[in-house]
């Protein structure tokens, strides 16, 4: 699939949708332009993990991981499940995984 064309043939309701969905993607963008949140996303790829074993990948303080957690939470890309005291969190759907295979291809992926 590729990108759309853009003419004197597209509507004005075209439009309207075309800048909701521009600031949806806005958004989508904004929540995952910080290096500890593409790496939380990136360990969530692989499946659901405790905010302890985030703290254990990344190096990272509990209060630093619980902050892009909380980022990604109010953008809908995770989700949160307690479990007594442990919270755990997974991907709420698809497309931070689909980004993230993206990401992995242009700048990880060995050439």
């Amino acid at each position: 699939m590729g990108l759309p064309v853009f003419d004197e043939t597209l509507c004005e309701d075209d439009l309207d949708k075309m800048m909701d969905n521009a600031q949806a993607a806005a958004n989508f963008l904004k929540a995952i332009s910080h290096e500890g949140r593409l790496m939380i996303l990136c360990h969530l790829t692989t499946g659901e993990k405790s905010v302890t074993e985030l703290e254990e990948l990344l190096s990272a303080r509990q209060a630093a991981v619980s902050q892009q957690l909380s980022r990604l939470r109010l953008e809908g890309l995770v989700t949160p499940r307690r479990d007594g005291k442990a919270i755990y969190y997974r991907l709420t759907d698809d497309r931070p995984k689909q980004i993230m295979e993206v990401v992995y291809d242009l700048f990880c992926a060995p050439k």
